[in-house]
């Protein structure tokens, strides 16, 4: 028994190290093909659809996400913050926590869930019916054919759609607060732009690259390598979007660290407190 549970787990440790090692060159392979065709104008007729498939298509769902998630924000904070007459500071707290946080978050998120999985279906269909290896075959690399166009479709497009998610959470928390509440619009729109600088907004969209970059590359490996059958297709599927929101979320910690650090580099101690209060 002892034996047993010991090659078990030995044969874990081992399938893992194998498929950091696996991911890891596919990522190198990626990144030389992603340069090594810098300024080829015909790659765009390849990254064309991606843009639209990965990011006009998206756009309902961000929309319809970021514009209630800025009202929930809303709803929730109004009775603390009227309880100690400050409902006019709302805006910067609300305003703050969707460009700093929760746009870049959800929108990744939400590409994540619509995009990941059917980018790994869509290429994991494709080697279980043994297109890839005929690619190979004719000469052409799948890596730069299928996934360079949909990995910079992530990178281009996932910023684009947070700053969508930005302005419609925004808007969402405004509607609620001078709508609903009664929140002077004035006052709510002058703490907002006393509390939200423009890092914030930048490191926001700094969150969103990486996070497209981690969706892109997850999605497509997954697709790339996955296991023969339509069982396959549906497991890679699923762990694209498990693995990529994980990774999402990692991320944010360790970039919320960094880009507040920076924010301390830049600007000083004394200033970043100031922000704060």
């Amino acid at each position: 028994m002892a034996f047993a549970r010991l090659a078990y787990l030995g044969s874990v440790t081992l399938g893992t190290i194998d498929g950091i090692g696996q991911f890891t060159r596919f990522s190198f392979e990626t990144a030389f093909w992603t340069l090594r065709g810098a300024g080829k104008w015909g790659r765009w007729r390849l990254i064309m659809p991606q843009l639209f498939n990965i990011g006009t298509r998206s756009i309902p769902v961000v929309i319809l996400v970021g514009a209630f998630v800025g009202m929930v924000l809303a709803v929730e904070a109004y009775r603390q913050f009227a309880m100690m007459g400050v409902e006019s500071r709302l805006g910067g707290i609300i305003d703050v926590s969707v460009v700093r946080q929760i746009g870049p978050v959800l929108a990744a998120v939400m590409i994540a869930g619509r995009v990941g999985g059917a980018v790994s279906a869509e290429l994991g269909t494709m080697r279980v019916t043994e297109q890839i290896d005929a690619m190979r075959v004719m000469g052409t690399d799948p890596v730069a054919y299928l996934v360079v166009p949909r990995l910079l479709a992530c990178l281009l497009m996932l910023p684009i759609l947070t700053i969508l998610s930005n302005l419609v959470g925004i808007a969402g928390g405004y509607l609620i607060c001078t709508k609903g509440y009664g929140i002077n619009g004035h006052e709510y729109r002058m703490f907002s732009n006393m509390f939200v600088s423009n890092y914030d907004v930048m490191s926001g969209l700094v969150k969103s690259v990486f996070f497209g970059l981690s969706i892109g590359l997850i999605s497509t490996y997954k697709g790339f390598y996955c296991r023969s059958g339509a069982a396959g297709v549906g497991r890679a599927a699923t762990e694209a979007f498990v693995t990529s929101f994980i990774a999402i979320i990692v991320l944010n910690l360790f970039l919320a660290k960094f880009l507040n650090d920076m924010y301390y580099v830049f600007y000083g101690y004394d200033r970043a407190m100031s922000a704060m209060g």
